[in-house]
């Protein structure tokens, strides 16, 4: 029997058991189980005999295809990051994404969470290897130490598991790379989730300026932070590693600096920088003993500069832009009210309402479930990760040029 032949007669094989599964009315293999299995069953097929794939990819689509129009199932790794309250809050509202699992080693801070959100214990798990599994669910969203990014990202790539990961992807670019390699190798998504991506504001102003309203851009300032991790009262299982570099990459540059680091990227269309100019102060040395609490970088590109202002020492909460073009200019003022200006209005307008984004872009898990059903593409957005490359790139090279005080000259990462 030639190869061809065994092939087809491995993919009928094929067909014809997930047929039968599908038309098998038992209540504990709902459609995701049997789409797992079918899942996983190319994967060992594909493994064994490479040839396979080109036969077997069609017939095997990804499960957030198998289950559009229902909630993703998502996982949470880790609860040191304190924005999984947000996460958790929002949840019981959602209509498109389930929660199935999450991985906590730390027991005590898995039963605070347990009690404060009501719920279940079978939802916990202390390894993610083992949740994966067991569960597959469609996607895992880390909620960890940034340095702990690449190992959930990783882990979970393997299993042919995409990621949602909090801002910012990771704290080295060396990192970053191996990110990029596990997402293109396992054919998987990874996102990063900034709160500003889902404002109103900065949403108007990316449009305004890819329509040309503003003319070309010469400059953008972004100010981002608030008056300090330990000054608004973040818990105690996250103020020791969002204040420790190696956990958080810096202190406030990290933190904050991402934002706008973000926004310049896409604003530049995904292009590298020219260099990176940075220099980092500490303001409360009595509280912030290993970083900085404050820093000033500028982002330079052929024609044009970005202007990044975190810090820890902000009077208020604060995450502003201004963009400043050759045919006009825009603010944005916190997430929903923009202020312009055109080349011949003698003065700028009032703050108004700037529109609302569609739904499915409004936040982290109607994006995450677009994305996986195929109903929005993230390439080079504020989430996709080739934007966030860069945003590694930026943020690496602001902190190495504080270190040695030198701007850092950049060129593109190596391709795949």
């Amino acid at each position: 029997m030639s190869l061809a032949v065994s092939h087809v007669g491995l993919r009928d094989c094929m067909l014809r058991c997930v047929s039968a599964m599908l038309a098998m009315p038992n209540p504990s293999n709902p459609p995701w189980r049997i789409q797992s299995l079918e899942v996983r069953m190319f994967r060992m097929i594909r493994t064994a005999v490479p040839a396979l794939a080109l036969l077997l990819t069609p017939l095997v689509p990804s499960q957030a295809q198998a289950v559009a129009g229902t909630p993703i199932r998502v996982a949470i790794v880790g609860l040191t990051h304190g924005h999984v309250k947000g996460f958790l809050h929002s949840l019981p509202n959602s209509t498109t994404a389930k929660l199935v699992a999450i991985v906590e080693p730390d027991q005590a801070l898995a039963k605070q969470y347990a009690a404060q959100y009501k719920l279940d214990s079978t939802l916990f798990y202390t390894d993610e290897e083992t949740m994966l599994n067991k569960l597959h669910p469609d996607a895992v969203l880390g909620y960890g130490t940034i340095a702990e990014h690449r190992k959930v990202i990783e882990i979970a790539a393997n299993h042919g598991v995409n990621s949602m990961v909090e801002k910012p992807l990771t704290t080295t670019v060396e990192d970053a790379l191996a990110i990029r390699k596990a997402a293109h190798d396992h054919h998987v998504q990874v996102l990063v989730n900034y709160e500003t991506t889902w404002y109103n504001s900065n949403a108007e102003a990316l449009k305004e300026i890819k329509d040309g309203k503003l003319g070309t851009v010469r400059k953008i300032l972004v100010r981002d932070g608030h008056e300090g991790p330990k000054e608004i009262g973040v818990g105690p299982e996250w103020l020791p590693w969002i204040t420790d570099p190696k956990q958080n990459g810096a202190g406030a540059l990290f933190d904050f600096g991402c934002y706008g680091a973000d926004l310049a990227t896409v604003i530049n269309g995904g292009k590298t920088p020219l260099s990176v100019t940075a220099i980092g102060q500490t303001h409360k040395p009595e509280i912030y003993t290993r970083t900085e609490d404050d820093a000033t970088v500028i982002v330079a590109y052929p024609g044009m500069q970005a202007i990044l202002m975190p810090s820890w020492d902000w009077s208020f909460a604060v995450k502003n832009m201004e963009v400043y073009g050759n045919k006009g200019e825009l603010f944005t003022v916190a997430g929903n009210d923009i202020v312009t200006r055109y080349k011949g209005d003698k003065s700028e307008s009032p703050a108004h309402p700037a529109p609302a984004l569609p739904h499915n872009q409004s936040n982290s898990l109607d994006y995450l479930a677009a994305v996986l059903h195929h109903e929005v593409d993230p390439s080079g957005d504020l989430s996709s990760l080739e934007t966030n490359m860069v945003v590694v790139q930026i943020l690496d090279a602001a902190r190495e040029s504080i270190r040695t005080g030198r701007t850092v000259m950049l060129k593109p990462l190596p391709s795949r």
